[in-house]
């Protein structure tokens, strides 16, 4: 009996097998354009899912489907068809004609809290960067990849190495004690963008530098990128939302079949720009610095060749997507392996995402769950400074030395029974050490594992409203330890070592509720709300101990570290913040051309509890009319947009200690340190306002313009004032002021297609003014009730000034040559040249006049080829470095001015030359007069050429396989700076356009290669 059943299931399962081929049809042809020719790359998918194939170069595909199933052919520039296989089995021919489409007017762009927008509606600029756009040039922190590519955004990598943070600053510097940095949002929640243990840009170089929360994120999870540069288009995310926004919209499962793509990128990495170094002069026995006879023959000693080493970036990427109509997937791995220049700097990260969507309850339910988890280890980040950089002793090794015999840096001391650094080369001011020995044996290492778990649901009420709810827990713990063993200089550890351990964690709770509505009314009329609230909650922790060590050598322990020494300390740090608001958004709309948007937020913040100001709201008004929908046009404008708004965005304090809702404080010797800051608790959280007026044309329909003029004023700016002793404190914070930024925001591109060669150009600009307004005027002294000024404000150690009339950027020096009554440079009896302090002279700004980005991409027959060219122009910097240099006689210029016999002084004829820069080259910013160059370079910043292969090459394996030799940095085509000007050492507002020994950029070639499975 059993048999029968198996029989008769046996010849049930054939039957549908064999009906199941019956019906499938074997579908060939060949896509044209309306010009006839053949068109290569169109996608040819059958319709409600992923299965699919690509036209080969003559234009030809051959896909097998099912009976009765729907063909959409699809290419950029042309109307989408839509082709029905009307043959119930075997072969079919069908050839499609596509029509050439004018550009699209008008598109869906996501915008403040992920909410889905017309473009022609929206009031502020919204520039959008697909994620082929990140992907070309693999960067291990993906925002340096937006750099060129937008307008209103300045970029600057870091100086620390792979993974290190970007300073991304939009529309100006805003806020002289705040944040200047945009805020980040990952599918509509914002990011806390945290940087554990800070990061260092001083001379010293004594701080820790470490990675940044936006650096984690693996760039093969991102769908696209809107960059909304002004407030206006981020009213609705208030706190620090005032410097601009950056939305990021991560990847979706898609309905079909399941879609694997696998991928790598192999970068290998030079230094790009380096200092230009002298080795015809040699240094004196027993001295560190180079100002010895010439060289019988000149030195061979190259740091970019005997120093450095080949950096490596290497990134392996997999991302899987499936499901059906109620039920997708998304899920990704990524790994990045990154070895940075100087040796024994890594940088490693491992990413695994997963995502779902469902469709509940006949679809009215949306469910969308996500989790992430980011492991990252760091080591040897360093940016710049003396202490811990091995760049320094690099530099200026004496050039009458062997290099070589110092690169094994530890000898075995048979007294001592361990390896100690070996360093013949005697003692400077600096405190140097062998550079392999800071390199290997001054560690620093960070070791990071981040958790993210996000949820959203959406209820459809009806087709015109819905209600939606999301959350997202973002959880940190970062381990940082230093260990300098045995043997280091003793300006950093005692002769056992020393050690340095703290562990932090941070933990961000977001979530919030929005009621949304969209409606048409009397057919002309449509209306759009938005109304919710949101809650948000941030911790952080930190302990941590440091001393040298006492019992044992190289043992690094908490327990090896003696009390006794009095070396010991127990930092903690303690922050908590919480966020309460409620937001609404209207929009009218009339006839699809005139549009009315408001916008406000009331926030209650807990930096601002028992302040004057615990709550705060803030409004946005914004209007665009389509000008070219409401009459008659000349016939070569297809889309003419006007818009404008008005923008108030407050951002409450951010400095720790200020207010009830922070902690901080550090025990030594087991007592508190007392507060030094009077509690003051008559703060207001910082307001911009902003006006905006743009326009957005296209027309010859290949041409696209969108130009926005702004002007900001940030209010309620933050001062230090100092306390007389007898008030038990010695300073107090107090609010005044006006910051303000005024420019303009150009973007032109163009498309078009030539037969079978396809042409994109993008050229954008970005101009930005910042100007003090206000300083502190007859403000009332809390203890004395006095009204006083406040005129100028000293930052960056004097070289930064802040003034009315002047930028949050300035840069003056306050120390020159002494002038006789001549004007001439004094030369004293005595023959050694004096220098004086005189009133601070100006300089000039570290913030660019404009900038320039000029983005192609070429596509013929499976190959591509694209660049992108980027410019500053306008400002300065200085460098420490060069002056450093100059001072130990290594540099090219102090070899030249040898050689011309001493420095030429105006009217005094040749002066030593040593004696020369002794005086001047004391690399402090004091002196930075004599080392300020033009900020203005132009370089080649991306080269990438493709090839894809074609599919049926692979027959039914590989969809699609594309190979790309990518470039970064090939060509400086204009500089005048000893280093790079777009490098900065941290992502602070002050110490930038400071070069003191960083880390030089990098030039980078490699290879990308990409399989859809």
């Amino acid at each position: 009996m059993k048999m029968k059943y198996l029989m008769l299931l046996t010849i049930c399962a054939l039957f549908s097998v064999s009906l199941m081929a019956q019906n499938k049809v074997q579908v060939t042809g060949v896509v044209t354009g309306n010009d006839g020719l053949p068109l290569p790359g169109v996608g040819v998918v059958v319709k409600g899912t992923t299965h699919g194939v690509s036209t080969d170069f003559d234009g030809k595909y051959e896909i097998q489907v099912e009976a009765n199933q729907l063909l959409e052919f699809s290419s950029l520039g042309y109307s989408t068809q839509t082709k029905k296989v009307d043959k119930q089995k075997g072969t079919l021919k069908l050839d499609v004609v596509l029509k050439e489409e004018a550009q699209q007017l008008t598109e869906v762009v996501v915008t403040a809290l992920g909410i889905k927008r017309e473009e022609k509606a929206l009031s502020y600029n919204v520039q959008q960067v697909k994620s082929e756009e990140l992907t070309k040039v693999k960067s291990p922190n993906f925002v340096n990849s937006l750099n060129g590519k937008v307008a209103g955004i300045t970029i600057n990598k870091s100086a620390s190495g792979a993974g290190g943070a970007t300073r991304v600053v939009m529309r100006g510097e805003k806020s002289i004690e705040g944040s200047n940095n945009v805020l980040y949002v990952i599918d509509g929640i914002p990011l806390f963008n945290s940087k554990s243990g800070g990061d260092d840009s001083g001379i010293k170089g004594e701080g820790r530098v470490t990675s940044e929360g936006i650096a984690d994120f693996n760039p093969d999870d991102i769908e696209s990128i809107s960059v909304l540069s002004g407030p206006s288009a981020a009213a609705l995310y208030g706190s620090n939302a005032a410097n601009g926004v950056i939305l990021i919209n991560t990847k979706k499962g898609k309905e079909g079949k399941m879609q694997i793509t696998v991928g790598n990128s192999t970068e290998l990495s030079r230094p790009f720009i380096l200092p230009k170094f002298q080795n015809t002069y040699g240094n004196r026995s027993g001295e560190f610095t180079s100002w010895g006879s010439k060289l019988a023959t000149p030195s061979s000693y190259d740091p970019a060749k005997d120093f450095f080493v080949t950096g490596t970036n290497i990134i392996n990427s997999f991302t899987l997507t499936s499901g059906n109509k109620t039920n997708q997937t998304f899920a990704s791995a990524a790994t990045t392996d990154a070895n940075g220049v100087v040796p024994n700097n890594s940088y490693h990260r491992y990413n695994f995402s997963v995502r779902n969507t469902t469709a509940l309850f006949k679809e009215k339910v949306q469910l969308d769950l996500g989790a992430s988890y980011i492991k990252q280890k760091d080591m040897n980040m360093v940016s710049q400074g003396e202490y811990w950089n091995p760049i320094v002793a690099a530099y200026l090794y004496p050039r009458g030395e062997d290099f070589d015999k110092i690169k094994t840096f530890e000898r075995y001391d048979t007294n001592r029974n361990f390896p100690v650094q070996y360093w013949p080369i005697s003692e400077s001011v600096f405190g140097n050490q062998n550079p392999y020995w800071t390199a290997y044996r001054n560690l620093a290492s960070n070791n990071k594992d981040r958790f993210m778990f996000t949820t959203g649901l959406s209820y459809k009420i009806n087709d015109w409203a819905n209600v939606a709810a999301r959350a997202r827990m973002d959880k940190s713990y970062v381990n940082f330890e230093r260990k300098l063993y045995a043997s280091s200089n003793e300006k950093f550890a005692k002769p056992k070592g020393a050690y340095k351990y703290s562990n932090y964690s941070d933990h961000q709770f977001y979530s919030d509720i929005i009621a949304n509505m969209n409606k048409t009314f009397f057919e002309d009329w449509n209306v759009v709300l938005n109304v919710g609230g949101s809650f948000s909650d941030f911790s952080a922790i930190e302990r941590g101990y440091e001393g040298n060590l006492q019992l044992a050598p190289n043992l690094f322990s908490i327990q090896n570290i003696t009390p006794s020494e009095g070396k010991i300390s127990e930092g903690f740090g303690d922050s908590r913040r919480r966020n309460v608001a409620v937001f609404g958004n209207a929009e009218i709309g009339y006839k699809r051309f005139a549009y009315l948007t408001l916008s406000g937020r009331n926030e209650w913040d807990s930096r601002l509890v028992n302040s004057a100001e615990e709550s705060y709201f803030y409004p946005s008004i914004g209007m665009s009319a389509v000008v070219s929908e409401m009459g008659e046009m000349p016939k070569f404008i297809n889309y003419f947009k006007v818009r404008s708004s008005y923008t108030e965005v407050a951002s409450p304090i951010a400095w720790s200690g200020r207010t009830p809702g922070t902690i901080t404080q550090k025990i030594v010797g087991g007592i508190i340190k007392p507060e030094e800051i009077y509690p003051y608790s008559d703060f207001k959280a910082e307001r911009t306002k902003s006006y905006e007026l743009g326009l957005s044309l296209r027309i010859f329909k290949h041409f696209n313009i969108e130009s926005t003029w702004y002007r900001s004023n940030t209010y309620n700016q933050t001062f230090v004032a100092n306390l007389p002793e007898s008030t038990g404190y010695k300073y107090i914070y107090l609010q005044a002021g006006d910051v303000q930024n005024s420019g303009t925001e150009l973007n032109v591109s163009y498309k078009n297609k030539f037969g079978e060669l396809n042409v994109i150009s993008s050229v954008s600009y970005t101009r930005n003014k910042n100007e003090i307004k206000k300083m502190v005027q007859n403000y009332r002294h809390p203890f004395t009730d006095q009204p006083f000024n406040i005129n100028e404000v000293s930052k960056d150690n004097g070289r930064t000034i802040l003034k009315v009339g002047g930028s949050i950027s300035d840069v003056y020096a306050s120390k020159f040559l002494k002038k006789d009554n001549q004007g001439y440079i004094n030369i004293p009896e005595s023959g050694e040249l004096d220098m004086e302090t005189i009133n601070p002279v100006y300089l000039g700004r570290t913030t660019p006049d404009f900038l320039l980005g000029w983005n192609n991409s070429f596509s013929y027959k499976g190959f591509g080829l694209s660049f992108l060219l980027s410019g500053r122009f306008g400002g300065i910097v200085n460098s420490s470095t060069e002056a450093i240099l100059d001072r130990f006689g290594v540099s090219k210029n102090s070899a030249i001015a040898r050689d011309n016999g001493g420095v030429n002084l105006p009217g005094q004829g040749k002066y030593n030359a040593k004696k020369y820069y002794e005086a001047v080259a004391t690399g402090k910013s004091e002196t930075a007069g004599y080392y300020t160059y033009d900020a203005t370079n132009v370089r080649l910043q991306e080269l990438t050429f493709s090839y894809t292969f074609p599919a049926k090459w692979f027959k039914n394996y590989i969809d699609e396989l594309t190979l790309s030799l990518i470039g970064n940095n090939l060509w400086m085509i204009y500089n005048k700076a000893p280093f790079d000007p777009e490098l900065t050492p941290s992502t602070a507002t002050y110490g930038q356009g400071n070069d003191y020994f960083m880390q030089p950029s990098l030039r980078s070639v490699g290879l990308n290669i990409k399989a859809k499975l």
